[in-house]
């Protein structure tokens, strides 16, 4: 997949194509229900398939100094939407002053003159331009003016008749429900990063942990979860089954949240390697031990109940 800063700088190959429009945060199966929908009529017609999001997303631009909402940063985004088989991602650079482009602008510079689109898909709630001047309506009449078509994808719901929705799936992650959050998404949520340098204590007593270090996506329920973890070689992302702790180490009287993963039947150096830490089942909330002893002895039993898990899981 090919990925773009730049919408008026497309090759040739990359015009004339079907477009799915969207912040997409997550890539849950209500957005895929839209991207999926771009593709079709690209192989239905022969155009290219392409994808149009926005970085950083509006809310942050707009909300500044909420606490982090994003489920998923953008090198996570790309990659699920490469995974759906799309041709190209364009992402446009959202910040005040393409805030100011109008309804009618947008249309005209970005989808007409940049894409040379030839049909547009996104939600039926999508609003866009200066204070939100633009939807699906307007879209559709520009698109009979300009000669592309419009689709807009109505609500996608769960097999509980619900509406799938990001704001649903941070919901289950801050409820100690990832496995309810992951049949919103379609697939486990994951957090990733690079392994950091840690204080290697979990290897004096005999449970080395992989760290990360959280950035700015949302923040799910603070505990210990059953886990699997991917670790990146080359092309492939080779999983094992693990525990993790996620939180603040407050038997350690730590002050920053991280995540600790211990990978079970692993002894190998991945300092520095780009992890994928799915979470699976919450096991329980942190909890402070007077000392090593009593951590260590809850660290096996949460081993024990996460190798139970994941063994039924995988059944």
């Amino acid at each position: 997949m090919r990925i773009y800063r730049h919408y008026n700088e497309l090759p040739d190959d990359h015009r004339r194509g079907a477009i799915a429009i969207g912040n997409f945060d997550g890539v849950h199966r209500g957005h895929c229900e839209v991207i999926n929908r771009a593709g079709e009529y690209a192989h239905e017609q022969g155009v290219p398939w392409g994808v149009l999001t926005f970085e950083p997303h509006p809310r942050m631009v707009f909300n500044k100094g909420e606490p982090p909402f994003r489920l998923t940063p953008f090198h996570t985004k790309a990659r699920h939407i490469e995974n759906m088989g799309v041709e190209f991602l364009v992402v446009v650079h959202f910040d005040g002053e393409f805030a100011k482009m109008t309804a009618d602008d947008f249309i005209a510079q970005v989808l007409v003159q940049g894409f040379a689109a030839s049909y547009v898909v996104s939600g039926f709630d999508f609003e866009f331009g200066f204070k939100r001047g633009g939807n699906m309506d307007l879209l559709k009449s520009k698109g009979s003016q300009y000669g592309f078509g419009t689709d807009a994808i109505k609500q996608v719901l769960d097999e509980e008749g619900e509406i799938i929705s990001s704001t649903r799936i941070r919901q289950y992650l801050n409820d100690e429900q990832p496995g309810e959050a992951a049949r919103l998404l379609g697939r486990r949520y994951e957090i990733e990063g690079r392994v950091a340098q840690g204080d290697k204590r979990g290897r004096t007593i005999g449970f080395p942990t992989a760290n990360i270090e959280l950035d700015t996506n949302t923040r799910p329920a603070i505990g210990v979860y059953a886990i699997q973890a991917g670790i990146d070689r080359g092309p492939d992302t080779v999983w094992h089954d693990g525990v993790a702790n996620l939180g603040y180490r407050p038997t350690f009287d730590g002050d920053k949240c991280v995540l600790e993963a211990h990978l079970f039947d692993f002894d190998e150096d991945i300092y520095g390697a780009h992890l994928r830490v799915a979470l699976v089942e919450f096991i329980r909330p942190e909890q402070k031990f007077d000392g090593i002893e009593g951590l260590t002895a809850q660290i096996e039993k949460d081993c024990s109940r996460s190798k139970e898990i994941l063994a039924g899981k995988n059944d």
